[in-house]
């Protein structure tokens, strides 16, 4: 028998920033310029606080023996209803996040077209992508990774561009103009962008899935999970502060296509099109990916029993075109509710929306660490010393909410209440099903969902979480 071959740490490593060098970063010098380049600090807070989520979650996929994910850290100390309201924000946050994606691509296809939207045009154009992107989906996964692992160099290639080769058309004068625009103070200014920077990191739990098609994973998946996670802050810090000294900051501002007016300024009008046709491709790769990787989370908290049986019903290649279908008339409803005159700033409500839901989860997964080392047995100096870096973790995930502002936290809030609300319900219907699964032997008990394996959140199609929002 012949036995797989396993990745090297250098290969998970580059694997764990890929996931993250995606579509997040696309319209980030915007969103940073408001701020100036000061923003800086916030950057250094935020790789410090994903270096120590990205190893807390590493030593998470190294205890687990739960499945679902970070639904299933949570459960280590808060049950099931830790697990339901984990898979429930983090299904949310994915939500929110595809639709900031789709408005995204819309920002660059404006520019790439040379039109202007109204805000109910701009709206449409999202929800006519979502649609689109949707529906692609319906044929399996297989084409779908495949279209994701190549379009996300049409992000990946023009940021490394701009890291390595942009200093040539750096100017200081620029850089120091454009630094704090807006005499902010230090503390204010490096909590201002926290939130913004940290969405260009999110989908780094999912660098994890990978624990048991490594070499030595023990030793290996830490080393790649923060390499990987440290690699990918070099490259969004290093490529927003070229920016910083080669645009002006209050032309940055105005951009819905920051890497487009870089790379025309840097050579010609027409290379800024083509990065920007380059990045409208990776934007749709990308949002096609999420599109089926939301869809089969919300089909393995279907398959457990804990959200509706409707989530998990799939045609014969698999797909879960009904789930796929409701949340696609969520993400329709959401960007009708956020329509706003500036896409920059209906950009900003999903983003600080996003980023505050699926904070919950990585906060209830960093409180489970305690109890997944005391249930390993692990000894007490290296579990003292995860869980300090837990610790940090988690300070770093509340200074993220409450840089995210007073809306997204308020409806942030609610939504999560409203999930310990639904999961009343749920819990009902867990009794009842574990009540029919003792009461009835297995193999005649007809609903397929109430027999299956779970399918774990972690074991999703690489290509798909390779394509990072």
């Amino acid at each position: 028998m012949s036995v797989a071959k396993k990745m090297s740490v250098g290969q998970l490593t580059m694997l764990t920033a890929v996931n993250m060098l995606g579509s997040g970063i696309i319209l980030l010098p915007t969103k940073l310029a408001e701020v100036g380049a000061i923003s800086i600090l916030s950057w250094l807070i935020t790789a410090t606080g994903s270096l120590a989520l990205a190893y807390a979650f590493a030593r998470c996929g190294m205890l687990s023996r739960k499945t679902g994910g970070m639904g299933g850290y949570a459960e280590y100390t808060f049950g099931k209803a830790g697990n339901y309201i984990t898979n429930y924000t983090y299904g949310l946050s994915l939500l929110i996040a595809n639709v900031a994606i789709s408005i995204t691509a819309v920002g660059y296809i404006q520019v790439l077209f040379g039109i202007t939207l109204d805000s109910l045009q701009v709206g449409l154009a999202t929800i006519a992508l979502l649609w689109i992107t949707t529906f692609a989906n319906f044929g399996g996964a297989r084409i779908t990774g495949r279209i994701g692992a190549v379009t996300v160099w049409g992000v990946i290639a023009p940021v490394v561009l701009v890291s390595t080769v942009g200093w040539f058309w750096f100017d200081s004068s620029v850089y120091a103009a454009g630094w704090n625009p807006h005499d902010k103070g230090w503390f204010e200014a490096a909590g201002a962008s926290v939130a913004i920077t940290l969405w260009a990191f999110l989908g780094l739990e999912s660098a994890c899935a990978n624990t048991d098609a490594v070499e030595n994973p023990e030793r290996n998946v830490p080393i790649a999970v923060l390499g990987g996670t440290l690699g990918a802050a070099v490259i969004y810090i290093v490529s927003t502060n070229v920016i910083f000294g080669i645009v002006g900051n209050e032309e940055l501002v105005a951009s819905t296509a920051p890497f487009g007016l870089v790379f025309a300024k840097m050579f010609t009008p027409m290379v800024g099109d083509i990065v920007m046709a380059a990045m409208v491709l990776a934007c749709i790769g990308s949002l096609l990916g999420w599109q089926f990787t939301i869809a089969q989370v919300y089909k393995s908290s279907a398959d457990t029993g804990y959200f509706l049986p409707i989530f998990a019903k799939g045609n014969k290649a698999g797909t879960p075109i009904v789930g796929m279908l409701v949340l696609l008339a969520a993400q329709t409803a959401l960007a009708l509710l956020t329509i706003s005159p500036d896409l920059s700033k209906q950009f900003d409500t999903l983003v600080n929306l996003a980023v505050v839901t699926n904070l919950v989860p990585y906060i209830l997964s960093m409180a489970a660490l305690m109890t997944m080392q005391k249930v390993s047995n692990v000894p007490e100096g290296k579990a003292l010393a995860t869980n300090v870096i837990a610790l940090i973790a988690a300070a770093y995930s509340y200074l993220a909410l409450y840089s995210s502002g007073e809306q997204a936290l308020m409806l942030g809030g609610v939504a999560t209440i409203v999930g310990y609300t639904l999961f009343g319900f749920v819990n009902n219907r867990l009794i009842r099903l574990e009540a029919l699964n003792n009461s009835v032997p297995t193999q005649t008990v007809s609903a397929q969902h109430l027999t299956a394996e779970p399918v774990p959140v972690n074991n999703l199609n690489k290509a798909t979480m390779e394509v990072r929002a």
